[in-house]
């Protein structure tokens, strides 16, 4: 090739290399600018609270503990109960009273005219004169006491608790897989973490390598071995690795911001976390035995279940309308100043209420209520099916992430190895520094890739559990 044409195609490379090391300054920039605007948040909130090392278990713990979500499933069961109370309360007698004190303007009397009764010889009228009898008083008093006590009611009133109990039920279902779906969350965040920090080690790895290499490719350069064109390419390959430091650094910032949100604590409350407390190995179940357990033990399943009950008490509710509404009575009554009553009575008996012609309501709702529980009893299958598809997906995560582990297993000692090989040739000034640089941060990255895999695994295991409804482990 021509020398002219060499140097034209080298003056042609070089404004191109600086523009691609001109893009990389300006996305370094960028995320710097970012950084530096989070960066005085995280310091100022880390100098009014003290680090908080939690492990893995204790961090589940204080989520069920403190996590706003818990405790608005408590508070839900709370209030099935209470609803479930006043329901109860239907079964009782009805007990009230209405007392008034009323004054009339005016009376009608009767009035009874002088000899209205005769005219004796020997007694004269009869009466003597005109008398007028009042009706009552002008100020009265009236105090009445009732008691009610359903009795046909008693079959409405019974279904009515059974979808009250089926809502207790619920509640409690939904408090528990609230727990679960926050101790997964609460492990998915702790994994990230400890990810992103493994992440950022072996950032500064590379960095520490890319900046041996950007040394030696200066020199070269300067003594004439190296063209400049390798020195901007090594110097562009520095700026990656800083700019996926400072990445890294601000993902590991919003994930430490929303696992302190998560355990309920100030959002900038320092974390340090534990990584030999989340790979704990806990056998997990065959496929085969995970498919029988979520049959019996998934929280889906027991929701769709209760949800089948309440529609069956709506169902049978809705049939016992038609059952005329039969009800005990009682009552006692004083007064004072009401004619023709005594001061005291009572009245006992029963009130029968019925419904001739309602427009076809009841029927439409026994139609409603057999609708829902279809609906119900459809949405159990279609849920079975649902689950029986997740867990087997998931079960097919947990087998890609252990052979994913093994992999990376085998990665990490090959490397290792390989930094060891370099360190011993760098001794005997058999290699370069920046060699020796480049095998210790690809260990680093393997190390990290190794974690990675690791926490993943048991993330999926957890998600396997978390489908079958297996206690907190």
């Amino acid at each position: 090739m021509p020398k002219q044409l060499e140097e034209h195609m080298f003056r042609v490379q070089i404004p191109n290399r600086m523009m691609r090391e001109i893009s990389l300054l300006r996305r370094a920039c960028v995320t710097a600018v970012a950084m530096c605007g989070i960066a005085p948040m995280a310091c100022v909130a880390q100098d009014a609270a003290a680090p908080v090392h939690l492990t893995l278990p204790q961090a589940i713990d204080m989520a069920m503990k403190q996590n706003r979500d818990v405790k608005l499933d408590k508070l839900g069961i709370a209030d099935a109960k209470q609803k479930k109370d006043i329901a109860r309360s239907s079964y009782f007698p009805k007990i009230a009273n209405d007392s008034k004190m009323t004054y009339i303007t005016e009376l009608a009397g009767v009035a009874i005219p002088a000899g209205a009764f005769g005219d004796f010889s020997t007694t004269g009228k009869v009466p003597g004169k005109t008398l007028f009898l009042d009706q009552g008083s002008s100020l009265s008093y009236t105090s009445g006491t009732n008691l009610d006590q359903p009795a046909t009611q008693l079959f409405r009133i019974h279904e009515a608790n059974r979808a009250a109990q089926a809502d207790v039920r619920m509640a409690d279902i939904d408090l528990e897989r609230g727990q679960d779906d926050v101790t997964l969350k609460t492990r998915e965040l702790y994994d990230q973490v400890l990810i992103a920090q493994q992440k950022i080690e072996a950032a500064k790895q590379e960095i520490v390598a890319r900046t041996v290499k950007d040394d030696e490719a200066r020199h070269d350069v300067e003594r004439g071995n190296a063209l400049t064109e390798a020195a901007m390419e090594s110097h562009a390959a520095f700026l990656e690795a800083k700019q996926d430091e400072l990445e890294a650094e601000l993902t590991l910032h919003g994930l430490m911001l929303s696992l302190a949100d998560l355990l309920g604590l100030p959002v900038h409350t320092p974390l340090v976390l534990d990584p030999e407390t989340a790979m704990v190995d806990v056998p997990l179940p065959s496929r085969e035995e995970c498919l029988r357990i979520a049959e019996a033990g998934s929280p889906e399943l027991r929701l769709a279940e209760q949800a089948i009950e309440k529609a069956r008490a709506g169902l049978a509710a809705a049939k016992d309308a038609y059952i005329p509404d039969v009800t005990g009575i009682a009552h006692y009554s004083y007064q004072s100043g009401v004619p023709l009553l005594v001061h005291n009575f009572g009245i006992f008996g029963f009130s029968l209420q019925y419904d001739l012609f309602d427009g076809g309501k009841r029927e439409s709702q026994v139609r409603d209520a057999r609708t829902e529980l279809e609906m119900s009893e459809l949405s159990r299958q279609k849920l079975e099916d649902e689950i029986t598809v997740q867990l087997e997906q998931a079960y097919d995560k947990v087998d890609q992430w252990r052979e994913m582990t093994r992999a990376a297993e085998a990665v990490m000692t090959a490397r290792a190895e390989a930094a060891r090989l370099s360190d011993r040739e760098f001794e005997q000034s058999e290699v370069l520094p920046s060699a020796t640089s480049e095998a210790h941060a690809q260990e680093a990255g393997s190390r990290a890739q190794l974690l990675a895999a690791q926490l993943s695994l048991s993330m999926a295991e957890a998600e396997v559990r978390r489908i079958i409804g297996a206690p907190r482990l």
